[in-house]
């Protein structure tokens, strides 16, 4: 078994990022159970989404990949073991981290089939895109509010589906494209469409850190990793690693996570008092919630993990008026407290007092 070289540029570590405690958790959970449908980040520049989103995909662990394969395909996948009747050979790679570029087409995002060396040669000559190269990993497109709306769409229907398909002149070609999609953008260059929006599992809200005792440890720990990457990074790592562990950990535990039906039941009493459309937002809450309790180690879901999700995942699908931006979270929160029982701070000064504990 081969392993991938050492060698490779520092990556700012995950567990060295100051604040922005709803973005990082609604990454971490999308990363022990991707089907909960990915986050979008909205917030002010300059407030370290990028570095945060490329601090995860340093953080997870390598996996086993068959070699040369164009999908990152896993080596117990049942359609590899079909393909190679024989030994697999297999080699280790980081979680891909694929950059979507704004100015991205259909045909590089979804892959091309040579018409001509199809029709020729009769062979499906498939040329993979960044969905193929996704696959197993983090597809990050940044200014997710700026691309075109049907390439959201096909983004989305992907990362839902779990494959993608390429129809051209009557040959189809389908692969596996099983990512975690994370979106982020400034709402001041405008909101995705509520129909687009509304299918992120969840939503994660950040804002320039006000604190200047805050941001002059923000400024100063930046420094010091740009000064000498390495030594910053090696000073992290058992920090990294345990945090590698916790992560790894959840995921081998997420089935075995139970949520009782009473909570449940209150969870769409949630939704419903809200008037959210369809049942996505009870799904994503519901799987939420038993990713924060494999998280925190546990088997059982409790109230406070249902309370730390819950406007994450339903605040950008509540319906509003046009004129206003995406709710704070305060009105999930204070339903949340209504019907289940929980006291709910007032709102505070910055319009939005966090529900449980930071």
């Amino acid at each position: 078994m081969s392993t991938a070289p050492a060698t490779r540029r520092a990556v700012f570590p995950f567990t060295a990022v100051i604040g922005q405690d709803d973005m990082k958790l609604a990454l971490i959970l999308n990363v022990i159970d991707p089907k909960i449908g990915g986050v979008m980040i909205m917030g002010d520049r300059g407030t370290g989404k990028s570095t945060t989103i490329r601090a995860l995909a340093d953080l997870l662990p390598e996996i086993d990949v068959v070699a040369d394969d164009p999908f990152n395909r896993a080596p117990d996948d049942p359609e590899v073991q079909r393909e190679h009747q024989g030994d697999i050979a297999v080699t280790q790679k980081k979680v891909p981290m694929v950059d979507l570029p704004l100015g991205a087409t259909e045909d590089r995002v979804c892959g091309t089939i040579d018409i001509e060396k199809a029709l020729s040669e009769g062979v499906k000559a498939f040329e993979p895109g960044l969905l193929a190269k996704a696959n197993r990993g983090l597809l990050y497109v940044d200014e997710v509010n700026l691309l075109d709306d049907h390439l959201v769409d096909v983004l989305l229907d992907s990362a839902a589906s779990g494959w993608n398909t390429v129809e051209r002149e009557g040959i189809s070609v389908r692969h596996p494209a099983q990512f975690v999609l994370i979106g982020s953008g400034n709402p001041e260059e405008g909101e995705l469409r509520p129909q687009l929006l509304d299918r992120f599992g969840m939503h994660a809200e950040i804002r320039t850190v006000k604190d200047p005792v805050q941001r002059v440890q923000i400024v100063e720990e930046r420094s010091e990793f740009d000064r000498d990457p390495q030594t910053y990074v090696e000073q992290h790592q058992t920090q990294q690693a345990a945090l590698r562990d916790r992560i790894v950990s959840a995921q081998q535990q997420l089935k075995s996570v139970t949520i009782d039906h009473e909570h449940r039941v209150k969870i769409s009493q949630v939704c419903s008092e809200l008037d959210v459309d369809g049942l996505r937002g009870d799904i994503v809450t519901n799987r939420a919630a038993k990713a924060l309790a494999a998280y925190e180690g546990r088997s059982e879901v409790t109230v406070e993990d249902v309370q730390k999700v819950i406007a994450l995942c339903l605040r950008h699908r509540l319906r509003k008026d046009p004129l206003e931006s995406i709710d704070s979270g305060y009105k999930v929160e204070k339903t949340f407290g209504q019907i289940f029982g929980v006291q709910i701070p007032e709102v505070a000064a910055n319009g939005r007092q966090p529900v449980g504990a930071r």
